[in-house]
């Protein structure tokens, strides 16, 4: 189901107490926009909170405007919403919401009460950078890649048919999703699965962009990984198994230290690890499909590459 969230963000610029307005904003939406706080922002409430709120309700945003006059933006998430399900053969219910975040995450997957949740904030597909909202000024034609690719989280998560760990995690959870607890918990085998599966069904629903904006990348970033990508194998080999926050962040993270992203003296790219991950899971996805491969354990993720070991110019994601 579609959420537009939008025009009631753009009421909230309408007031004359824009602070207030977005307060009651918040609590109109409490249930979704604290789980879009909590695992994309910080914890909504104290001086912090109020600064950020205070900050994105007087940011100029005439670049929002000028996309919502000239772009769907409704018609392209629904035509991403229904290529999807008809790719992964869905077989649970979930969200889609259209927003305006406060410049965190440009798109992102959540859990709540046991519902999935893609949603996509708009600042970001602007086309146009802009500092006082911190968007990133992506093309709206990446619209439906973004939107594909958190959908795919979700359903990794939530289909009742997935054999996967996040799915597990996030029932144990009472069917909440934490990026946090999940990065804590889930083998770092799971999390570049994820990631990568992600990637191989944006491909698949939005095709004919550049091959590094299907992982979030610059040119420049996306030639790098591609260059050490020996090297991003033999440091994740050891820790494949192995579960923490710190190789969340280190391997599918923004913001790290270069400190903490070096591997044999050489400095890994930022989020390298979804490239990685879209190695991994190609030839299970070559195998079975897009539907059995996002409801696969990482165990048989892994089993479903070994016939393919000997055979690597199969893969795909490098063209």
């Amino acid at each position: 189901m579609l959420i537009n969230l939008i025009p009631d963000f753009l009421a909230v610029l309408s007031t004359a107490d824009r602070e207030v307005a977005y307060y009651e904003y918040f609590e109109r939406h409490r249930t979704l926009l604290t789980a879009y706080w909590e695992n994309y922002v910080i914890e909504p409430s104290g001086p912090h909170f109020e600064e950020v709120v205070r900050t994105t309700v007087a940011a100029q945003r005439d670049d929002l405007f000028a996309l919502l006059a000239r772009t769907d933006v409704v018609a392209l998430a629904l035509q991403a919403e229904r290529k999807v399900h008809a790719l992964l053969e869905s077989d649970v219910q979930c969200d889609v919401v259209l927003m305006i975040g406060v410049g965190a995450a440009n798109a992102g997957e959540l859990v709540v009460g046991g519902r999935g949740v893609a949603f996509l904030c708009l600042e970001h597909f602007t086309g146009v950078a802009n500092a006082e909202t911190q968007g990133l000024g992506l093309d709206p034609e990446l619209i439906p890649l973004w939107l594909a690719h958190e959908l795919t989280h979700v359903i990794r998560y939530t289909s009742p048919t997935s054999r996967s760990d996040m799915r597990a995690l996030v029932d144990d959870a009472d069917g909440y999703y934490s990026y946090w607890e999940t990065g804590r918990q889930a083998s770092l085998r799971e999390l570049l699965a994820n990631e990568g599966l992600a990637v191989h069904v944006s491909r698949a629903v939005s095709p004919g962009h550049a091959a590094w904006e299907y992982f979030g990348f610059a040119r420049k970033q996306y030639a790098r990984v591609r260059e050490v990508e020996p090297i991003l194998r033999r440091a994740t080999r050891i820790d494949l198994d192995h579960a923490g926050l710190g190789l969340r962040l280190r391997y599918l993270s923004g913001g790290m230290s270069d400190e903490v992203r070096t591997a044999e003296r050489v400095i890994l790219p930022e989020r390298a690890g979804y490239f990685l991950g879209a190695r991994m899971v190609e030839p299970a996805i070559l195998a079975h499909g897009h539907a059995w491969a996002v409801r696969a354990s990482a165990l048989e993720l892994t089993m479903a590459a070994l016939p393919f070991v000997m055979d690597a110019p199969r893969l795909t994601i490098v063209s």
